[in-house]
Order: structure tokens, then C-alpha cells, then sequence
């Protein structure tokens, strides 16, 4: 009688569960994750992995949830580094009086870096895997990004005034397409188009931002319908909602990802789910600026992607997504009159799969899956706040925080072990910031 030798693989992982997300709310109890490389090649029960492979790393999370990675689908992460500077402040008046003037003075190659090295040190700690960014100096930011091996899907931006970054629209887009040029074959790190918004961005350079679209395949990140003053100035200035004159240049479609979308009538969320238009849900950065509320349960029961974000740290003031999955499914309910709305496993696939998606990465992350890239995330569980467990996901959702985060793989890398950040000197994180701190408060 022959037997056969077990397969070699780089890591597995057992769990007292795991969750998936596809299929949707499936919880999978005594199972392991196969990883070989940087893609899972297995779920199945554990003592069927045990027989089945002989892993170089072996690792028992006993009373643990994994989870895909959660996916921060809206961030402005050099803005880190002016967490806190501006609170409690209108959101037009926070943007003019503070944000703009201190990034006037502070605005650069290394602020940028800086601000990253913090937001991916967060992220990772908080079992955030992978970020839709926009921000300027996007070269900057992959370069920082591809360092820490941190996946990031980088905006490159455009707005119509000159920044460090760009002095015209011409610039920018010269700018864009050769960063995008330098990221194509990259693993971890693609390429978005960042038009800021419909109030500081043109017409022109909206068609400009249309066709680089089609023609290169990319997706395009812009706020939108973010305030109430927002769309009464696009009538004002353009005859029609900010929302119709996007329509009217041609960019609603599956390219999208809208942004913050807290002023919608039925039909533009009808419009969003015929055109495959993404939404980002940030809920407590439009909480904390009182932008409004995104019909977030409307847009999911009409089938439109809905995906979650943070915001950046100078408005929310934190990368908790953890803490903006909680927030998401209370709020939704009270929005939406409905105590069955944004369900708990509905908002965590919002934050993993519905991310993913949005960012057009829906085919290699954002769940667990066989094929797709072992970005996965164990979340403790057998703690005094934490107990006792009914339903797995409720728990995830509505009681543990990004504290009981664990371990965090990306690409099959360790990057968090038992709370500890892997390859990180957090002393030098933390005096630069401090040094920031000075910088900006002084300016």
C-alpha cells in the first residue's frame, strides 16, 4: 500500500474560526487556511490540513476568528500627521482655515513618507491590509507602501490650483501617467485617477480624467455628493447636481468610486446600480463634520457595491475600521428605521469583499478563498470583553475592537505577531511624528 507524501507549503493556519465572507456569512469552525507563497491554496477542516500538508510554519490560533483582510476603501494617510489639528470646526471651514494653510507650509516628499510609515504601522495593528489613497505625492507613497509591503491602490491626484506637487492641470496629468507607468506590474502597489471633487476640479480635466480612465482600465476616486453646500453650489454654478453633471461628462460607471455620498435622491442610487458605481460609506468623518448621512442600507438593497472607509486622520481621527464597522451598522439602522438593516455580516463584507471590489481588486482579496492572495487577519476572541460568543460576526461587528487583533498576514508575510509589528522600528515612527507635531504646530 503506497501513501502519499504530504505537499509542501509555506504556512498554515488554524483557527477555532473562520470567516470567509464568501460565501456571505458563512462561519467554518475547526477549519485552516493553506498558504503557499502569496496565495491561499486550501480551507479545510484542520485535521484534514494537518494530514494533507507539511508546512514550513505551522500556526494555532485556538480561540481566534480569521478574517480576510479588511480593506480601507477612502483614505488621506499622510494626514496623519495632523491628527487632531482641527476639531470640533465646520467641514468648508475646517478645509480652508486649517487643512489647506498647514498643508501650504508642511507639504512635501518627506511629510508624505512620514505620514504613511504611521498610517501603515496603524492600519497593520488595527488588521487593515490594503487602502485606497489619495493624496499628493503619489510616487511618495508607493515607494513607502512597496517598502513596508503594505497593499495600496494610489489616487493620482488632480485639482485645478497648484499644490508642491503639481503647478497646473497639464502637470498633473503628466505626473499621473508617469507614476502609473512605473506601478504597472507591481504586486502590491496600482494606480487610481484622484480628481478631488466636482468643486475643485473642471470640466475639462474631468474628460481628460474620462478617457485616461478607458483607455488604461482605471478606477476613478473622487468625493462626491459629500455636503448639502456641495450640491447646492453645482446648481448654482453648473445647473444641475454635481452627481448629473459627472453623468453628463461620462464618468458614472463601474470605474467609480464615490466617495462619501451622503445627498441622494431614489434615482442616483438607481443610477449607481445600473452603473455598477461603487460607494464608500466614511460614517464618522461625515458624522464628525456633519457632512450628512449615506443611505448606506438604500444603496445595498438596490444592489449598488458598498464599501467602507475611514477618511483621513485630520477628520475622523483615526484608521479604526474596526470601530467604523460598528459605527456603519448602528447608524445604518437608524437611517434606514430599520434594526435589520447593514447587518453585521453584510458591513463586514462591505469593509472586506464590497472594498475589494470597489478598488477592482475583488478577484485577488477580500475573501478567503482558494486562489486569491493570503491577506488574512486573526482576531482574539477569549478575552472578558468578548464573552460569551452566540454569533461569530455579531461579535466581530458590534464588540471587538482593533485591540484584539492578533497576527496579520499580507501576501502570505507575517506583519503582525501576537500584537507585535514585524519589521517596524515603531521608536523612530514615533519621533518623527513627534517632530511633525512641532513642525506643524508652530507653522
Amino acid at each position: 500500500m503506497t501513501t502519499t507524501a504530504p505537499l509542501a507549503a509555506d504556512l498554515l493556519v488554524e483557527a477555532r474560526w473562520i470567516v470567509p465572507v464568501q460565501p456571505h456569512g458563512v462561519v467554518l469552525e475547526g477549519h485552516a487556511v493553506v498558504v503557499d507563497a502569496d496565495r491561499i491554496v486550501a480551507v479545510l477542516p484542520a485535521a484534514e490540513a494537518r494530514a494533507r500538508y507539511a508546512p514550513r510554519e505551522h500556526v494555532v490560533l485556538g480561540e481566534h476568528a480569521l478574517i480576510p483582510g479588511l480593506v480601507n476603501a477612502h483614505t488621506h494617510n499622510p494626514m496623519t500627521l495632523m491628527r487632531g489639528l482641527a476639531d470640533d470646526v465646520p467641514f468648508m471651514r475646517w478645509l480652508k482655515e486649517y487643512v489647506w494653510p498647514a498643508e501650504a507650509k508642511v507639504m512635501g516628499g518627506e511629510f508624505v513618507r512620514d505620514g504613511v510609515e504611521l498610517a501603515i504601522a496603524e492600519m497593520i495593528r488595527g488588521g487593515t491590509t490594503c487602502c485606497n489613497e489619495n493624496y499628493f505625492f503619489p510616487d511618495v507613497q508607493a515607494a513607502t507602501y512597496r517598502r513596508h509591503g503594505f497593499r495600496a491602490l494610489v489616487g493620482l491626484p488632480v485639482i485645478e490650483f497648484p499644490t508642491p506637487w503639481a503647478a497646473s492641470p497639464d502637470e498633473y496629468f503628466d505626473k499621473a501617467l508617469a507614476v502609473h507607468d512605473t506601478l504597472r506590474d507591481d504586486p502590491l502597489v496600482g494606480t487610481s485617477l484622484a480628481p478631488h471633487a466636482p468643486y475643485t476640479v473642471s470640466d475639462a480635466s474631468f474628460e481628460r480624467v474620462r478617457m485616461l480612465s478607458d483607455q488604461l482600465e482605471l478606477p476613478v476616486h473622487l468625493h462626491l455628493h459629500e455636503t448639502a453646500d456641495e450640491v447646492e453650489e453645482s446648481r448654482r454654478d453648473h445647473g444641475v447636481r454635481p452627481f448629473a453633471r459627472i453623468k453628463r461628462l461620462g464618468l458614472v460607471n463601474d470605474h467609480l468610486i464615490a466617495v462619501h455620498m451622503t445627498q441622494l435622491t431614489e434615482g442616483e442610487i438607481a443610477d449607481c446600480a445600473e452603473h455598477g458605481v461603487s460607494v464608500v460609506h466614511n460614517v464618522e468623518s461625515n458624522l464628525k463634520l456633519i457632512s450628512g448621512f449615506c443611505p448606506a442600507e438604500a444603496l445595498r438593497q438596490a444592489g449598488v457595491n458598498l464599501a467602507i472607509g475611514t477618511d483621513g486622520c485630520a477628520s475622523n481621527n483615526d484608521l479604526d475600521l474596526f470601530g467604523e464597522m460598528r459605527t456603519a451598522a448602528l447608524v445604518g439602522k437608524m437611517v434606514a428605521r430599520d434594526a435589520a438593516a447593514l447587518d453585521a455580516a453584510s458591513v463586514l463584507r462591505a469593509a472586506t469583499m464590497g472594498s475589494a471590489t470597489a478598488l477592482g481588486w475583488g478577484d485577488r482579496i477580500g475573501s478567503i478563498e482558494p486562489g486569491k492572495q493570503a491577506d488574512l487577519v486573526a482576531v482574539r476572541l477569549d478575552e472578558i470583553e468578548t464573552q460569551p460568543i452566540y454569533n461569530v460576526v455579531s461579535q466581530l461587528i458590534y464588540v471587538a475592537g482593533r485591540h484584539n487583533v492578533s497576527d496579520v498576514w499580507i501576501a502570505g508575510v507575517r506583519k503582525l505577531a501576537a500584537r507585535v509589528l514585524v519589521d517596524v522600528d515603531t521608536s523612530a515612527i514615533l519621533e518623527k511624528t513627534r517632530r511633525w507635531r512641532e513642525r506643524i504646530a508652530s507653522a
